[in-house]
């Protein structure tokens, strides 16, 4: 009589790793997408618009991001970046420059300040939202830029910006000062792109313009 047969047995050892990824997809699934951004015309106006990383810190004045971009544009990039100005401050200065240049779109880069004094993130992220919130209210198209949050490990993007964007369907460019500021030769300090890594930057939101349908 021969001997009973095994069921076969299945491996598990990849499973937990199925389980993510599948997890993963389904949650990017179910991330709504942004809306596409108004075509900007050869007379557009765009207001770049944050701390010392919009400023240019780091490097000249003509090597900043919204100066790079303005030349990869071709339209007038205002550069209303104040070092060392947090959130709070922020959103308290930015209707009068609305008011001012009705810009066409907004490149907002907030926040990190806030992430290196370890102020309370919640409110942080209500005053970027805050913001969005009131260049929408006129109008105003916004691509965010996510600011890495402060890590002894690798830099990643602090999670408040994806969950903005999703909240108001704007475009969102999550990675560029993650990956600069990992990197020697993009940086000046440990917080601040040189020329090189403002212009790797500028490179990154031209090309997300140019999938969101603004150029």
């Amino acid at each position: 009589m021969p001997p009973p047969t095994r069921p076969p047995r299945i491996s598990t050892g990849s499973r937990p790793a199925a389980i993510l990824l599948l997890m993963l997809s389904l949650l990017a699934a179910c991330s709504p997408r942004p809306e596409p951004l108004a075509p900007l015309r050869g007379d557009a106006v765009i207001l770049a618009f944050g701390d010392s990383l919009t400023a240019g810190t780091g490097a000249s004045a003509d090597r900043s991001f919204p100066a790079v971009l303005e030349q990869r544009t071709g339209r007038s990039v205002i550069n209303a970046g104040r070092p060392g100005e947090r959130s709070a401050e922020g959103l308290a200065r930015l209707p009068a420059l609305l008011d001012e240049h009705r810009p066409d779109l907004l490149i907002l880069t907030h926040g990190g300040n806030d992430l290196l004094r370890r102020m309370d993130i919640d409110q942080t992220r209500d005053n970027v939202a805050e913001m969005v919130r009131l260049a929408r209210s006129q109008g105003v198209d916004v691509l965010l830029v996510a600011v890495p949050a402060p890590t002894l490990l690798r830099l990643r993007s602090e999670p408040i910006y994806a969950g903005i964007a999703d909240e108001f369907r704007i475009p969102l460019e999550e990675g560029a000062l993650a990956h600069i500021l990992g990197r020697d030769a993009l940086k000046a300090d440990p917080i601040h792109p040189n020329a090189a890594g403002y212009r790797v930057l500028a490179e990154r939101i031209h090309e997300l313009l140019v999938q969101s349908g603004a150029l």
